[in-house]
C-alpha cells in the first residue's frame, strides 16, 4: 500500500487543502500554476501602474516640489520593499504561504480602492482643510498597496515552486520553467502599465488609470482563491529567522567563554537526513559566532538533560549564519544599483518632464519611455540564454557562461554608463537652451533594462545559490530589502541635495540635475571596485568550501 501512495501522492511531504498527502493526480503541477502567475501578473500591474508615473502624480496632482515628488516615490518604493521581510516571516513562521498571500491581497486591494476613490473625488477631498484630506487620502492608500505587497512578494514565487515535486524529475524540469514564465509575467504586466496604463492616467484621467489595475486585481483575487482545492501546500517548520536568533544570543551569552582549539568538541547535530543532505563546513571566518556552540562543563555532566537553544546552537547551525554574512557586502553593492534604479521612477522622469515629449503627431508620456527599459528586458532574456551564454561559456569554461559575481559586475557596470549618460545629457539640454527630445532618454531606459537582466536576475541566483537550503526564503526578502535600503538612501540624498545645493529646482533649467547624476555616477563605479573587490577576495577565501563550485 506504501508503494501505490508514493506514485499517486507527492514525495516532498506536501499536503492538499484538507491537510492529506498532496496526489499528483489532482493537485498542483501547472494547473495549479496558472492561477499564481495570474494573481503575480494582476499584482505587477498594479504595482507598476502607481510607481511609474507616481512622480507625475505628486508634481501635477498634489503639487509637491521636485524634490518632494521624488524622495516621497522613493521613501514609498523603499517600504514596498521593506514590507517582504515581515511577510516572508510571518509565511515561514504561522500562517504558510497561500494564508500569507490571501490577507496581504485583501490589503494590497483596499489600498487600490482608496488610492481610486482620492484620484476619482478630489473635489470633495478638497473641500476642507485645503486638500488635506485629499493628501491623507492618496497616502495611505499609498501606504496600504506597500504592506499589501509584502504578503505577495516573497510568496507567490516560492507557492508556485512548492506545486512542482522536487523528488520527480519531469516535475523538476517544469519548476524551471515556471521560473521563467513567472519573470515573464511581471516584465509583460511592466510593460502594459508603462505603456497602455501610464497613457491613461496622463489622457483619459488618474481615477481610471488607478481603477483599471484595481478590477484586474480583484478579479485576479478571486480566482486565486477559487483554485484553493488545487493547490499544494507545504506544512510549516522552525522559522529560519529563529534560528538565526538563536545563534546570535547564544553566542552573545558565551562570549566570557573560551573557544576550544579543536572544532569537534562543539556542538553537532546527530546528522538526521535532512542535516545529511547539507554539506556545512567548518570555517574560521566570524569565530565569535562560535561561541554558540560551545558545549559548558555543567552541559556535559548533565547529558541527559535538555540545553535551551538559546544557550547551545549546532554547529552547522552557526555556519549557516556564517553564510548569511558573507553575503552582506554583496547586498551592500546591491544597495547602490537600486539607488540607480529609483532614479528612474523619480528624477529621469522629472528629467523627462523638462524635455520635448512629442514624437511626430503623437504626445509621449515621460513615464512611458520606461516600456525601452521592459522590452529590451523581454527581448535580451532569451538572446542571453540562447546566444551569449554558450559564447561565454566556451571563453570561461563556466557552465553558466559567467559567474554569479561576473554577472553583477556587468550590471553594475552598465547601471554606471547609464548615469554618466543621463548626466551628459543633461548637461547638453541645459547648454543648448530649448527643447531636447525626450527620445534622447531611450538609450538610458535600454541600458538599465540590460543592466537589470544581469544584476537582478544574478541576485536571485547568488542569494539563493549561496543561502543555507533551510533559509532560502529569508534569503529572497533579505535580497528584495536591498531595493528598500536603495530607495530609501536615494530618498536621503536628495534631502541633503535640496538643503545644501540647488541642484534640482522646481524649474530644471535653472538648476544642475546634471550635477546629480555626476554624483550617482561616480558612487557607482566606488561601488563597482568595492564589489570586485569582495568577490575576488570570496572566490579566494571562502568559494572553495561551498556546496556548489563558482
Amino acid at each position: 500500500m506504501q508503494n501505490g501512495d508514493s506514485r499517486l501522492n507527492t514525495c516532498d511531504a506536501t499536503v492538499d487543502v484538507n491537510g492529506q498527502p498532496a496526489a499528483k493526480a489532482s493537485t498542483g503541477n501547472w494547473r495549479a500554476c496558472f492561477f499564481i502567475l495570474g494573481i503575480e501578473f494582476s499584482e505587477c500591474l498594479a504595482f507598476f501602474a502607481i510607481s511609474k508615473n507616481l512622480v507625475t502624480y505628486l508634481t501635477s496632482v498634489l503639487h509637491e516640489s521636485n524634490v518632494d515628488a521624488a524622495r516621497n516615490v522613493s521613501t514609498w518604493i523603499g517600504t514596498t520593499f521593506f514590507t517582504p521581510l515581515v511577510g516572508a516571516f510571518l509565511a515561514d513562521t504561522y500562517w504558510g504561504r497561500y494564508k500569507t498571500i490571501v490577507i496581504f491581497l485583501s490589503i494590497y486591494t483596499i489600498g487600490m480602492l482608496v488610492l481610486t476613490v482620492s484620484a476619482m473625488l478630489p473635489s470633495l477631498m478638497q473641500s476642507s482643510n485645503h486638500g488635506g484630506i485629499h493628501r491623507v487620502a492618496v497616502y495611505t492608500g499609498l501606504y496600504l498597496t506597500a504592506l499589501g505587497n509584502g504578503g505577495i512578494k516573497p510568496c507567490t514565487s516560492a507557492f508556485g515552486a512548492d506545486q512542482f515535486d522536487m523528488a520527480d524529475p519531469v516535475e523538476r524540469v517544469k519548476k524551471g520553467s515556471f521560473f521563467n514564465c513567472y519573470f515573464f509575467a511581471i516584465n509583460v504586466g511592466s510593460l502594459l502599465s508603462t505603456t497602455v496604463i501610464v497613457w491613461v492616467q496622463d489622457n483619459v484621467g488618474w481615477g481610471i488609470g488607478f481603477a483599471v489595475p484595481m478590477i484586474l486585481m480583484s478579479l485576479g483575487f478571486a480566482v486565486f482563491v477559487t483554485g484553493r482545492r488545487v493547490y499544494r501546500y507545504k506544512t510549516l517548520g522552525e522559522s529560519p529567522m529563529t534560528r538565526v536568533s538563536r545563534v546570535i544570543v547564544a553566542a552573545a551569552r558565551n562570549c566570557h567563554m573560551e573557544l576550544p582549539d579543536d572544532c569537534s568538541a562543539l556542538h553537532h547535530l546527530p546528522s538526521p537526513p535532512i542535516e545529511a543532505t547539507l554539506k556545512v563546513h567548518h570555517t574560521t571566518q566570524f569565530r565569535f559566532l562560535d561561541k554558540a556552540a560551545i558545549v559548558s562543563p555543567s552541559t556535559q555532566e548533565k547529558k541527559g538533560t535538555a540545553t535551551s537553544p538559546w544557550r547551545l546552537c549546532a554547529l552547522s547551525h552557526v555556519e549557516e549564519v556564517k553564510m548569511l554574512l558573507r553575503l552582506c557586502p554583496a547586498w551592500a553593492s546591491l544597495v547602490v544599483f537600486f539607488m540607480i534604479t529609483a532614479q528612474m521612477s523619480s528624477t529621469v522622469i522629472e528629467q523627462g518632464m523638462a524635455m520635448d515629449n512629442r514624437v511626430g503627431s503623437f504626445t509621449v508620456p515621460p513615464a512611458s519611455l520606461a516600456s525601452f527599459n521592459v522590452v529590451t528586458t523581454l527581448v535580451l532574456i532569451p538572446i542571453y540564454d540562447v546566444v551569449l551564454v554558450p559564447l561565454a561559456r566556451r571563453a570561461t569554461g563556466e557552465d553558466r557562461g559567467l559567474t554569479q559575481p561576473q554577472r553583477l559586475g556587468v550590471g553594475l557596470a552598465l547601471s554606471t554608463l547609464a548615469m554618466a549618460y543621463l548626466a551628459l545629457l543633461e548637461r547638453n539640454r541645459l547648454a543648448v537652451g530649448e527643447a531636447v527630445s525626450i527620445m534622447w532618454q531611450a538609450p538610458a531606459y535600454a541600458v538599465m533594462g540590460v543592466s537589470e537582466v544581469f544584476t537582478v536576475i544574478g541576485t536571485l541566483e547568488l542569494f539563493y545559490d549561496r543561502a543555507p537550503d533551510n533559509m532560502r526564503s529569508l534569503c529572497t526578502a533579505f535580497a528584495q530589502l536591498a531595493i528598500a535600503a536603495g530607495s530609501y538612501l536615494n530618498s536621503a540624498a536628495l534631502g541633503v541635495v535640496a538643503s545644501a545645493t540647488m541642484w534640482i529646482p522646481e524649474d530644471l533649467d535653472d538648476g544642475h540635475l546634471d550635477y546629480f547624476f555626476w554624483t550617482i555616477a561616480a558612487l557607482s563605479a566606488l561601488n563597482l571596485l568595492q564589489f570586485v573587490f569582495y568577490s575576488m577576495r570570496y572566490n579566494n577565501n571562502v568559494a572553495c568550501r561551498q556546496r556548489h563550485p563558482y
